[in-house]
């Protein structure tokens, strides 16, 4: 009988995770960091969203993010499993993924050689669980290193994100909304509707007002869907729980989807979501 080979996945915390995932030995977390005018906090589970909203709120400086060194990715992979696969936030978006190359890079030079693969999610939060979940399935499955990292990538390619955002000005401040009017959308209550595209944000179209947008996404998210009945649908949102279940609804009334998790932005997509943002990945 052959042995079947363990496994390890290793996460940035702009990935989303359910409770359950985040005591999983199978899961590690590597934590980016915070920086909200004078405070300095990490996004680990020491982050209280309510006062970090109320801070970035107060401060009249743009909060900002610094991703996790190398050796905090390399002390990850640093353990007794076979395979390692590294989920992290777009590359276009963070230094995360260069991070975690580095790391193994370091990985080798310290411990030897090992199994381990980075994914550039090209999306971030829930795209990023999606992946990692997709990770797991398959290694449950009994693939190979090889074909893991295969359907992974072909799964990563496939993958949708959307989302509507109440305030763009930490995208914006951060220049990551390249070709994004944000100052249109705050002055006229016009709210773009954004899609991640090859690892960056586009704007998809445009409604008056958070229902209208909400609705339009919902309705983009079932006319693009493909084998929907064989794909999970995971709705992040930052501190608008209502909103997240009201596109839920709006998408299951459409279609019929394999599984549905809602959960709440951890640090890093709180500050880049703001106050009433929701991210939908299909």
């Amino acid at each position: 009988m052959v042995k079947k080979m363990s496994y390890k996945i290793v996460v940035d915390s702009c990935c989303e995770l359910p409770q359950e995932y985040k005591k999983d030995a199978r899961f590690e977390i590597v934590s980016l960091g915070l920086e909200v005018g004078e405070y300095r906090m990490m996004d680990d589970e020491s982050f209280d969203q309510r006062d970090f909203l109320a801070k970035v709120a107060a401060c009249p400086s743009c909060p900002k993010s610094s991703c996790p060194s190398p050796e905090s990715f390399r002390e990850a992979y640093h353990c007794d499993a076979d395979n390692i696969y590294v989920i992290t936030l777009s590359s276009k978006l963070s230094g995360s993924f260069n991070s975690a190359v580095l790391g193994r890079e370091l990985y080798g030079e310290k411990y030897g050689k090992k199994n381990i693969y980075i994914c550039d999610s090209k999306s971030a939060s829930g795209g990023e669980a999606q992946i990692a979940f997709k990770a797991m399935e398959l290694e449950e499955a009994g693939f190979s290193f090889e074909e893991v990292v295969k359907r992974l990538e072909e799964f990563r390619d496939k993958l949708k994100t959307y989302f509507v955002l109440d305030n763009l000005e930490t995208l914006r401040k951060n220049g990551r909304l390249t070709g994004v009017k944000a100052f249109v959308a705050t002055t006229m209550n016009i709210k773009p509707l954004m899609i991640g595209d090859d690892g960056m944000i586009a704007q998809r179209g445009q409604a008056i007002g958070i229902k209208k947008a909400l609705a339009r996404l919902a309705d983009m998210v079932v006319a693009e869907a493909e084998n929907s009945e064989e794909r999970s649908l995971i709705i992040t949102h930052c501190n608008c729980l209502a909103r997240a279940e009201s596109i839920k609804q709006m998408v299951l009334d459409k279609i019929k989807v394999k599984k549905v998790l809602i959960m709440d932005t951890a640090g890093i997509s709180s500050m880049y979501a703001n106050d009433g943002g929701v991210i939908v990945t299909l």
